[in-house]
């Protein structure tokens, strides 16, 4: 299952707006001359990365406008698709990893063997390819306690994991929110994701910290970030309520999250996971990047 089927099919509540703000039109997906006229240049302080799932057009195109506002990768991507982006000089700041979907991860001990078949077969080829890295989950809960689900994720990731070190491949663990989007996910919370990587103990095990996932969960995202940085590979962003753009229609500011992340000492990509909602889902795009470029 895709990320985005999963995504859409585990957020019942908000499938429809979801539909109706991620469609594009093949075209307009580039930037109006109207537009870049008074557009500004980025600083080139941080990486900026996009998601595909969020955008309903070909990935040809998203990755033609991605190159255009000066993104310097698309991801979240199938091993097919990652030659597309390469084409347009992007990389793929993050794979897609396994196909059980969302709810089916790592604290399930009868996902055990199918999830290390999957990654055993992806991690060489996405190091040959100069993929940095994978992404994984948790799975839900099904009444699982986060002791016994810890466990079972360390011992399921525990051979993934010492693949991932022979090839120089960061396997990711996505921090999701379990009130609103993901219902029972496990991974919900930072300082479980953190106890989890400190018991895996490698340098190869991080979290992706998706800043809209986690302000639903935790808020406090700046003192989060500045406590767990180390634990954290990979950000995501997305308007809170509703996961649509990042401007002043929600209520985190995101120039100041984006500071603090840069502040840590990150070198990483921060990507825009937010489903557009205005007209022109290009420049939703463009404008969230310059937010974000601090």
């Amino acid at each position: 299952m895709k990320r985005r089927n999963a995504l859409l099919n585990l957020s019942k509540g908000v499938g429809a707006f979801t539909i109706a703000s991620c469609s594009t039109t093949k075209t307009t997906p580039l930037l109006t001359e109207e537009y870049t006229s008074n557009r500004k240049k980025l600083k080139g302080n941080i990486n900026h990365s996009v998601c595909k799932w969020c955008y309903n057009m070909p990935l040809e195109e998203l990755a033609e406008a991605a190159q255009e506002i000066g993104l310097k990768s698309v991801e979240l991507l199938d091993p097919p698709d990652w030659e597309i982006v390469r084409k347009y000089g992007l990389d793929c700041a993050i794979s897609n990893g396994a196909n059980l979907g969302i709810p089916n991860g790592f604290n399930e001990p009868n996902n055990h063997e199918e999830l290390l078949r999957q990654y055993t077969e992806l991690i060489p080829k996405a190091a040959e390819f100069g993929i940095k890295q994978i992404i994984c989950f948790s799975g839900n809960r099904r009444e699982m306690t986060d002791e016994q689900g810890m466990e079972n994720c360390a011992v399921g990731l525990e051979p993934v994991v010492k693949l991932a070190e022979k090839h120089g491949i960061l396997i990711v663990m996505e921090l999701l929110n379990s009130k609103v989007n993901h219902k029972d996910y496990m991974c919900d919370r930072t300082p479980w994701g953190a106890a989890l990587v400190e018991k895996l103990g490698s340098p190869q095990f991080k979290l992706l910290y998706d800043i809209y996932h986690m302000q639903i969960m935790e808020g406090d995202v700046i003192r989060t970030i500045n406590d767990n940085h180390q634990y954290i590979s990979h950000y995501h962003t997305g308007g809170v309520p509703g996961r649509n753009e990042i401007n002043d229609t929600q209520e985190l500011y995101y120039p100041a999250i984006a500071k603090a992340i840069k502040a840590t000492g990150y070198t990483g990509y921060i990507s825009q996971e937010f489903i557009p909602k205005g007209p022109k889902p290009i420049e939703s795009l463009d404008e969230s990047v310059h937010i974000c470029d601090v």
